[in-house]
């Protein structure tokens, strides 16, 4: 095993001082992918800053009736927080739906936006993988990906984003906040991910060295009639082979608002734009909701053996939003 340094950051400042001066140093938060990938190898530190005691574990609300989410706060905090359950009750499913009860309680916010992708080739270092070293090919493309991307992908990378926290933030218009030795910045988290094109190996807009400090959930009205819904290969702890966030607004039997997401089939988690514009305006039917699937996938693009996600996904759609509008009508 390598040998790597490790230091406990006193404050954010002094963090990402310490990153800016060791380029080959990381953030430690709850280790839980991290930590993984040094075993393995795939990672290789030589030191590690841990945040883990920084101040960035609140949950509070915004002057403009959002959520502020701090970057250390765990996933179990995150999930049982009473406003994220009232007001984004899908973000508290996404979020119990990932990972086990233990994971879950060592598990950051910030750490699970920048958890690497699970794909065997990425976290076997005997293999080619264009994501862990750039050139050396993705043999994904003719080899094992029947859990791979459908939508946004390459011939450079195949591999999608595990994250199913991601896919319920992405949904609801969440905003990342992060600090660098040059000042804060931030992105919406649907461009916080960059597309895979021929550098799949630069996953973020981060700049070298950045810290996440926080998530802004913006207000939502329509988001406190969400749901989040996964489909896994077995029904204990296991990343998601498709999954879908979602949000509706319905009035009249018409929809008046709606947000989607889905996740698992992508290399980021893929707000689903061109279903949201169908269905706004459009009657809240099983009809209108199979055209909004059908108008998203259009554009997927499967291997031979991960063509299953499409029929899989559309259904997920339907369902989700069929139980949306009727708890509407009610």
């Amino acid at each position: 095993m390598r040998e790597f340094g490790y230091q406990r950051a006193d404050d954010v400042f002094g963090a990402v001082a310490l990153l800016a001066a060791d380029p080959d140093a990381r953030y430690l938060g709850g280790g839980t992918n991290l930590v993984d990938l040094m075993k393995t190898g795939v990672e290789r530190p030589a030191r590690l800053v841990d945040v883990r005691e920084l101040p960035l574990d609140g949950i509070e609300p915004t002057a403009d009736g959002g959520l502020r989410v701090g970057a250390t706060v765990t996933n179990s905090d995150l999930a049982a927080h009473p406003e994220v359950r009232r007001r984004y009750p899908a973000l508290t499913q996404a979020v119990l739906a990932g990972a086990s009860g233990q994971l879950r309680n060592m598990a950051t916010v910030g750490g699970n936006l920048l958890q690497r992708t699970r794909c065997g080739y990425f976290t076997d270092v005997s293999k080619p993988c264009n994501k862990r070293v750039p050139g050396s090919g993705c043999p994904a493309v003719t080899g094992e990906h029947h859990n791979h991307a459908v939508l946004g992908a390459s011939d450079h990378c195949v591999a999608v984003h595990p994250s199913d926290m991601g896919v319920a933030l992405a949904a609801f218009d969440a905003v990342v906040t992060y600090e660098t030795p040059d000042g804060p910045g931030e992105s919406p988290l649907t461009d916080f991910y960059l597309p895979v094109g021929d550098t799949p190996h630069r996953e973020t807009v981060l700049p070298p060295g950045a810290l996440i400090t926080g998530v802004t959930l913006p207000p939502a009205p329509v988001a406190a009639r969400s749901r989040y819904r996964k489909v896994r290969e077995r029904a204990s702890y296991a990343f998601a082979i498709g999954s879908v966030a979602a949000a509706l607004d319905v009035e009249d039997g018409v929809v008046r608002d709606a947000r989607l997401a889905l996740g698992a089939v992508a290399s980021r988690p893929w707000r689903a734009r061109a279903a949201e514009e169908v269905l706004v305006g459009a009657p809240a039917d099983g009809a209108t909701f199979a055209a909004a699937a059908d108008a998203e996938l259009a554009a997927a693009r499967p291997l031979p053996d991960n063509g299953y996600k499409l029929p899989l996904v559309r259904n997920l759609v339907v369902a989700v939003l069929t139980e949306l509008a009727e708890e509407a009508a009610r």
